[in-house]
């Protein structure tokens, strides 16, 4: 008889142990949404390296990426309404909810709800996604609850945890199209109300966008851009380029080497039109007052290469300023990048003759980018951005020369950051006037009632950009 002592044997339950299959696409996206909440990253800049590695190791080829993307971004921009399904198939708060296990559940609601995965493989990936990363005790829960949510399909699941559009619009909105609520008020002030815009609104905010180049005057053209496959020629600027498949950017010649760029068609249009404001005399020094990540002042400065024109590219944030210098890196013209607060600057005031402040805002106008935006963004976040935003266009008021010309541009639509900020200013600041920005886009249908000018996702195919435009007088 052996004196070593007996090994205990694992209870039987008349199933054999099956270990967790891995699935390094849903392993991938559930990492990506895990780094968004945890570090309250972007979801823009998590997955890219994600992708790459996922690729170089071997495990990913083009399809498996496409689906990650869908399932990170889906998932993302549809999370107030799969909360408000999940809600309803669990016996607790959803704040009571472990984040980890809430994710999983999202993933497998996105994949019950918002894609054509049939319903026994979303929920069993999602199930067994659940074993690898939260273990087999709370892949049971999840089982549970996603078999609940299989049970109806989004429309009437809405039916059900949507409130009445009569008996409140807003909220009604808010769980529908997936944004917070406040958001929805504020979006649908800045229509001017009307419940077709809103909804189009709503909807254009979560369907993905397509990826958009520019091509720097004097570096690349479109005609090379178009060469690339799913290329098509840009819908407003003369300078863009659509890859209508969401082809890789970086898998672009002129783009790798810093000719070309992304850049939303609204962005290119605000540089574009403070570039075709007409001036009287000299036109010599220009200025991006808040330069970062270099997007519009590599296109600026491209123009007032033509021109003979300087760029300042100024930029609070030396990191970001480092990212300017190398969008302007190879500019046909005379440039220069510092990193300087554009409310205390280092210039002499009537130093420029055009002045670009694209200030800093809550960036609802970029939610179908950055889905994740909307629910981080509070309403008192417009209080912490107000002085700031104030301060900046009062500081290029001051830098340009009489005569000259300043763009206020923000990436949000939202009142408390476009209008209400310019006509405060204006106010302090006799000696400017606002002029017709909508003359200065002749090609762009539906800009309001102007002065300023107001791009829209559902009209425009654009982010939210806003552009006012102020000369100087006195």
């Amino acid at each position: 008889m052996s004196d070593q002592p007996r090994r205990p044997q694992p209870r039987t339950t008349g199933k054999p142990y099956r270990r967790p299959q891995k699935d390094p696409v849903r392993i991938l996206a559930f990492e990506a949404l895990r780094a968004v909440d945890e570090r309250d990253a972007y979801a823009n800049l998590v997955l890219p390296p994600l992708l790459r590695k996922a690729r170089e190791g071997g495990d990913f080829d083009g399809r498996d990426a496409a689906l990650a993307t869908e399932l990170v971004y889906g998932t993302l921009r549809r999370q107030g309404t799969y909360d408000a399904v999940i809600a309803a198939c669990v016996d607790r708060p959803l704040r009571e909810v472990d984040p980890p296990v809430l994710d999983v559940l999202s993933l497998g609601a996105h994949q019950l709800l918002g894609t054509r995965i049939p319903t026994h493989a979303a929920v069993s990936a999602s199930v067994e996604l659940a074993r690898v990363v939260l273990g087999d005790g709370r892949a049971k829960f999840v089982n549970a609850v996603l078999r609940k949510v299989a049970q109806h399909d989004l429309d009437t699941w809405l039916e059900q945890v949507a409130p009445p559009y009569d008996d409140d619009p807003e909220d009604h909105l808010a769980v529908v199209h997936s944004h917070p609520r406040w958001v929805v008020s504020a979006l649908w002030d800045s229509l001017g109300g009307g419940r077709n815009g809103i909804e189009d609104l709503l909807e254009a905010d979560n369907e993905r966008p397509e990826v958009t180049l520019v091509a720097r005057p004097g570096r690349s053209t479109v005609d090379e851009l178009l060469r690339e496959e799913a290329a098509v020629p840009g819908r407003w600027s003369p300078y863009a380029v659509r890859l209508t498949e969401g082809g890789e950017p970086g898998a672009v010649d002129a783009v790798r080497e810093g000719r070309a760029g992304v850049q939303d068609e609204g962005s290119q249009l605000v540089a574009l039109a403070l570039a075709a404001v007409p001036l009287d005399g000299r036109d010599e020094r220009w200025l991006d007052g808040c330069a970062g990540p270099g997007g519009k002042a590599a296109l600026l400065a491209a123009l007032a290469a033509e021109r003979g024109a300087l760029l300042l590219a100024s930029e609070k944030q030396p990191h970001r300023a480092g990212l300017v210098a190398k969008a302007l890196d190879g500019n046909p013209g005379p440039y220069q990048v510092i990193a300087a607060d554009g409310t205390r600057p280092p210039w002499r005031p009537g130093s420029f003759d055009r002045v670009l402040m694209d200030v800093p805002c809550t960036g609802l106008g970029a939610l179908r980018r950055r889905p994740e935006a909307r629910w981080r963004r509070r309403p008192e976040d417009l209080e912490g951005f107000a002085p700031l935003q104030r301060g900046l266009l009062r500081s290029a008021l001051e830098s340009v020369r009489v005569g000259g010309v300043v763009g206020y541009a923000t990436c949000s639509p939202h009142l408390a950051e476009t209008r209400a900020v310019v006509a405060d200013v204006l106010k302090q600041h006799p000696g400017a006037e606002l002029i017709d920005a909508r003359p200065l886009l002749p090609d762009v249908p539906a800009l309001g009632d102007g002065p300023d000018v107001q791009l829209w996702p559902h009209m425009h195919g654009t982010d939210a950009m806003y552009l006012a435009i102020l000369r100087r007088t006195a």
